[in-house]
């Protein structure tokens, strides 16, 4: 059985939230405060955007003591300014990992309650009545019980979901409740598990969009492979950070990812009845839409004398993710210094345990060897024995002879006896020539070999017994051998890496300093799988140390992730590019500073693109450059009325638009790109190598008009950012970065179809 998870709520419901953290509790948003400073992960990405003004208060060796810090926040709510505006351009698993931090912290304090008094639940009630409300709708009817016609769980099963408890301690206390078949064990087991999924995922929802998250797709599934018994990590109080030390304040949650179960064979069951599956799968399926699909990975309950494994396969493609034995993070680099890999069972199991018995079966001198060996000598001792009892068979069956030669002892032991007859001679008895010597060593042979037969007939009986053993065993071998490879998938994509960030053959990417796996946008919505696997002990172990993970899924737009998004709707004139409005504003200020720190760093790389890409059209996320270059005369016929009413159109206003993304991820990116409707226009350019150069690759004014109005963008950005390094930076900074950026954007060229054109040319700036 596969775990299987959709989002509960429509997310028309969760509007109520609303943007921002103002939803939040002041003991919520210290808490996050907390999470995301002790999580390098998340204080790379998001730390910056949460500005405290208090006290900092350290620790004895100097570390800043965040539970101090905590308990002043919540005490001083105003000391704590989160910028949500910024977080939401962040990397969406970013947020998301934070999100799940939090919901598994409140689902833990709600558990507690739960377990002690009425009093203590009482703050927690809402949050606990939402997760009853969970369980109950797939707990079996032998666990529910009924108290004043409400339906609610056995008081015992409450028990069962202390997260401090093993899977085996949960599937052991199970057991003992007599009134729970093994189904409903099972069944039990896997409502605790949609349970705990679904209110993570409900909740995680809620805080992922109050601190600024967009999606139209959110899944969120927590999921541990392996023996489930008592193993590093499980029970300890605090979570490991990134770099192997304890994060107090992170949340206990490793017992509450939840295994997948199954049903252990009645002749091999101990005090359960129940046991973990080793390399549980999810099932996804991608956006569609044009949209990206976006997968974020967070590792709990790392062991690090094992290499967590991660496979994510569609259409027989099979990507992996492997956890480095230096931090918890995947990544597709299999390099593995210390402790066991998967592939290195898999070897193990194919080139050693199999290898072994095939060739202890099959090979040189192997069981068919030996039982054709044993064959031939049966048979060779089938013939003798044919031969000799031939031979035996002839003395048996021949003529007795005779022989009056008497032997010199008869003749001497007869003498005394035997008289003379009357013609005064000896009377000597003739001697009988029957072999009997002869004829009892035959016999003796002959027995001899028929023992050699049934010796041999034994031989090949054993070894036929051991050969089928063998093979019994091998296929057992294979079969898992089988397993694993299948698991691991038969066809890996191949990849290439620059700065942590990794591009698969098919454009799909991984990026090592967000843990985030990308599927390209597409229209079609494919299924796929996520595997966690649980490297066993050895090739045929079944025991196997935990691992814990927690998979996203939410979906993007290309480009969510630039620092300054500008989307200009209609913001020119018809047949205009002069651009009147200020492109940059005070919402701006943290990405413009962010921006110029990276100026300052001269080993990170500047790339500018400029595009006049003509007539745009929608693809259902986004504009795009439309294949189909065919113009309309007029936006509609009729009355003015009915063309301007024509023209205003959300169908066509969308196409009039202009875009300016920056992006600062391992390098600086400034990419302005404008689009226009179809309609036609006479526009021709003033200067005749220009229009020469459209007419040579069979542009129209609407390419020229989009050229124009991307080189304007430029010309405007130029200007502001100038005026802005003033404000931001002093004076030296100023310098460095205004050069940098002048000399960078002055060198830009603005793409037209297939040809390209300097900015100032358009603009017939000398």
């Amino acid at each position: 059985m596969k775990y299987i998870y959709t989002l509960l709520l429509s997310i028309s419901s969760f509007c109520a939230f609303g943007q921002g953290t103002n939803d939040l509790t002041p003991e919520d948003r210290a808490y996050l405060f907390h999470i995301v400073k002790k999580s390098p992960i998340l204080d790379n990405s998001i730390g910056r955007y949460f500005e405290y003004s208090g006290p900092l208060v350290r620790l004895m060796n100097k570390e800043l003591n965040y539970d101090s810090i905590e308990s002043y926040i919540i005490n001083n709510p105003n000391s704590l300014f989160i910028r949500t505006s910024e977080i939401e351009k962040s990397p969406k698993g970013i947020i998301v990992e934070a999100a799940n931090k939090m919901a598994l912290w409140e689902l833990n304090k709600v558990l507690l309650a739960s377990r002690q008094s009425e009093n203590d639940l009482e703050k927690y009630r809402t949050q606990y009545n939402q997760f009853e409300e969970f369980l109950v709708s797939r707990l079996p009817a032998t666990a529910l019980r009924t108290e004043d016609g409400t339906i609610g769980v056995h008081k015992k099963i409450s028990a069962v979901l202390n997260p401090s408890l093993s899977f085996d301690d949960k599937a052991a206390m199970l057991a003992t409740f007599h009134f729970l078949s093994v189904e409903d064990q099972l069944a039990t087991i896997e409502a605790m598990n949609y349970a705990i999924n679904a209110y993570v995922e409900w909740h995680s929802y809620q805080i992922f969009l109050q601190l600024g998250g967009t999606a139209e797709n959110f899944k969120n599934v927590l999921i541990a492979a392996g023996d489930g018994s008592e193993t590093s990590g499980l029970l300890n109080e605090r979570e490991k950070d990134e770099n192997g030390k304890w994060n107090k304040g992170l949340p206990k949650a490793v017992g509450l990812f939840p295994y997948e179960a199954k049903i252990i064979e009645a002749s091999k069951r101990n005090k359960t009845a129940l046991e973990p599956v080793r390399m549980p799968t999810i099932d996804f399926e991608t956006v569609g839409e044009n949209r990206l699909t976006q997968l974020h990975f967070d590792v709990w309950g790392y062991n690090a004398k094992k290499q967590t494994t991660v496979v994510v396969e569609r259409n027989g493609k099979s990507y992996h993710l492997f956890g480095s034995n230096d931090t918890r993070f995947l990544s597709p680099d299999s390099t593995y210094s210390d402790g066991k890999t998967f592939q290195a069972i898999i070897n193990e199991l194919e080139n050693d345990k199999i290898a072994r018995l095939w060739d202890k079966i099959y090979g040189k001198r192997g069981y068919d060897y030996e039982i054709e060996t044993a064959k031939k000598r049966k048979d060779e001792t089938e013939k003798k024995i044919n031969e000799k009892e031939h031979n035996y068979s002839d003395i048996t069956q021949g003529t007795i002879t005779t022989s009056s030669k008497v032997p010199g002892s008869v003749k001497r032991a007869r003498k005394k006896s035997y008289k003379k007859n009357a013609n005064g001679e000896f009377s000597a008895q003739p001697k009988t020539y029957s072999d009997k010597k002869t004829r009892r060593k035959k016999q003796s042979g002959i027995v001899f070999l028929y023992g050699e037969y049934e010796r041999y007939k034994r031989i090949i009986e054993e070894l036929e017994k051991e050969k089928q053993a063998a093979i019994d065993l091998l296929a057992i071998y294979q079969r898992r051998l089988n397993t694993y490879r299948t698991a691991m998938g038969y066809h890996w994509v191949e990849y290439t890496e620059k700065d942590g960030f990794y591009t698969f053959s098919d454009s799909a990417t991984f990026d090592l300093y967000t843990q985030e796996f990308t599927f390209p946008a597409d229209t079609l919505k494919t299924p796929f799988e996520v595997r966690l696997i649980a490297v066993p002990d050895g090739p045929l172990s079944d025991n196997a140390d935990e691992v814990m993970l927690h998979v996203n899924l939410v979906d993007s737009k290309p480009g969510f992730d630039a620092r300054i998004q500008l989307n200009l709707v209609d913001q020119f004139e018809s047949n205009k590019w002069d651009l009147s409005r200020s492109l940059l504003g005070t919402s701006d200020s943290v990405s413009v500073k962010q921006f110029f720190e990276a100026l300052l760093d001269k080993k990170l790389n500047f790339e500018v693109i400029a595009r006049g890409q003509g007539i745009g059209k929608w693809n259902g996320s986004n504009v795009v450059r439309a294949s189909d270059r065919t113009e309309w005369v007029a936006y509609q016929d009729g009355t003015d009325e009915a063309r301007l009413k024509s023209r205003m159109d959300s169908s066509n206003l969308r196409l009039r638009s202009t875009e300016v993304n920056l992006f600062l991820n391992r390098g600086i990116k400034l990419e302005v790109n404008t689009f226009t409707d179809p309609v036609k226009t006479n526009l021709k350019a003033n200067n005749e190598s220009i229009q020469n150069e459209l007419n040579k690759y069979h542009l129209t004014g609407n390419d020229y008009l989009s050229a124009l109005r991307t080189a304007s963008v430029i010309q405007k950005l130029k200007t502001e950012l100038n005026v802005l390094a003033g404000t931001y930076m002093t004076r030296e900074e100023a310098k460095i970065v205004i050069d940098r950026l002048n000399k960078q954007l002055d060198s830009v060229k603005v793409s037209c179809g297939p040809t390209s054109f300097k900015w100032q040319e358009l603009l017939n700036i000398r």
